[in-house]
């Protein structure tokens, strides 16, 4: 018995619950993670290591060659300057069109959320409802759209297709966060003659830290990972790296070169990879602020 009379708290840290617990989940870590293993493994394997063996093995030697084959040697869709090109294609689209969907939606959930008139809530839900709309939808509409505005086998078409796609998420986010901030300061900021845009660009703007991060790490992964709006309206050239990647796999069909490819998708996989170990943590941050006020 303690001092207080109570008995002592059992310890529970390995508790059979517990450890049950941390082997499941570390069993669906291997499982998800098992595919990333193998794909940066046979990345530093020579294709005579590979052709030998199996695609499952550790490299005997690192072959860091496959990486710079990939990124400005290997010959994709007739070109011999590795994926370089197309990378440049996904970030010249990739961050315009989250900087521009992140920045429409904001002004939107702002306007859906703090300046309410006659049928915002029907806008909104007509906004939302882009969510729950199959990509194979909305295929026919854009080549309609992409060939009246010139705009088929373009990054820009890219670009607004994506800017357009993403109001759906980003209006969404911005809206559930921004109905936690007190209407008592835009209705101060209306007294003292602030409008609209005023209000958003000194008050709401500088609020919305949390939640923008979250949008821009949601778009700038959607974005740069889609394949189905890269490979339908761009060709050659133009295509962004996920349907660059397809085209490395078809002119290695013949002589498989596992290696390159494998560090091909390694280097494709770098920005996202890069985005989530640096704002991580800020993501959920953004996701939970709000939750509880």
């Amino acid at each position: 018995m303690s001092s207080e009379g109570r008995p002592p708290m059992r310890d529970r840290s390995f508790a059979p619950s517990r450890i049950l617990i941390y082997l499941v989940v570390t069993l669906f870590a291997a499982a998800y993670l098992a595919p990333l293993v193998v794909v940066v493994l046979n990345s530093l394997r020579t294709n005579e290591e590979i052709a030998q063996g199996s695609m499952i093995g550790w490299p005997q030697d690192l072959a860091w060659s496959n990486y710079a084959k990939a990124w400005s040697g290997f010959c994709v869709a007739e070109t011999c300057a590795g994926i370089r090109p197309y990378m440049l294609n996904s970030a010249l689209v990739t961050i315009p069109a989250t900087i521009f969907s992140t920045l429409l939606g904001a002004v939107a959930g702002y306007a859906v959320s703090l300046w309410r008139f006659r049928g915002d809530s029907w806008i909104y839900g007509i906004v939302t409802l882009g969510l729950f709309l199959p990509q194979q939808m909305r295929l026919l509409p854009w080549t309609i759209v992409l060939r009246d505005t010139g705009l088929i086998n373009t990054l820009t078409g890219l670009v607004l297709i994506h800017t357009i796609q993403g109001l759906s998420f980003t209006t969404l986010f911005c809206r559930n966060y921004y109905v936690a901030i007190p209407h008592e300061l835009i209705r101060a900021a209306r007294i003292d003659g602030a409008g609209f845009f005023r209000i958003f660009w000194r008050i709401i703007l500088p609020l919305s830290a949390p939640i923008l991060i979250v949008t821009v790490i949601w778009q700038f992964t959607h974005i740069w990972n889609e394949f189905l709006y890269g490979v339908t309206f761009t060709t050659g050239q133009q295509q962004p790296v996920t349907a660059a990647l397809i085209a490395l796999s078809a002119a290695i069909a013949d002589i498989p070169q596992h290696g390159v490819q494998s560090a091909a998708v390694i280097i494709a996989a770098l920005p996202t990879l890069l985005i989530y170990l640096l704002g991580g943590r800020y993501f959920v941050r953004g996701l939970t602020a709000g939750a509880v006020k």
